[in-house]
């Protein structure tokens, strides 16, 4: 029925908002809110790469980082900043982007009140404070 599937999703859902992470990893101690979430990351373990471009001979373990490969193929880029109308391929690229015009830093560091745009800066600011 439909209805149970629609109970069965807004329950997984709900999941992510409680913290609540029924699905544990069998190979490490990692724990997901959602089923087909702890499949992906089993990827990680099996190295399985079931999505392969027909373009070239890369494969890919998750279907998203497929389909933004693909954009490599076709030059799409579905992203644009609305404030200086550059376009990008890569979701990830645009939101780093994007914290260049609000100044967004949501990488806070633990020992100090430095905060960053982005993990590589934290992870540098680590490194060199030890």
């Amino acid at each position: 029925h439909w209805q149970d599937s629609y109970e069965s999703n807004l329950t997984e859902h709900l999941r992510a908002h409680t913290g609540d992470k029924p699905y544990q990893c069998s190979q490490c101690d990692k724990a997901f809110s959602q089923n087909r979430s702890l499949i992906n990351h089993l990827r990680t373990h099996t190295g399985e790469k079931p999505y392969s471009c027909s373009k070239c001979d890369e494969a890919f373990s998750h279907k998203y980082v497929f389909i933004e490969h693909q954009r490599e193929h076709t030059r799409e880029k579905p992203h644009q900043c609305s404030q200086c109308n550059k376009d990008f391929s890569y979701k990830s690229d645009f939101i780093r982007h994007h914290r260049r015009h609000s100044g967004e830093k949501p990488y806070q560091c633990s020992q100090c009140d430095k905060a960053f745009s982005h993990t590589t800066g934290l992870i540098v600011h680590k490194i060199t404070q030890t």
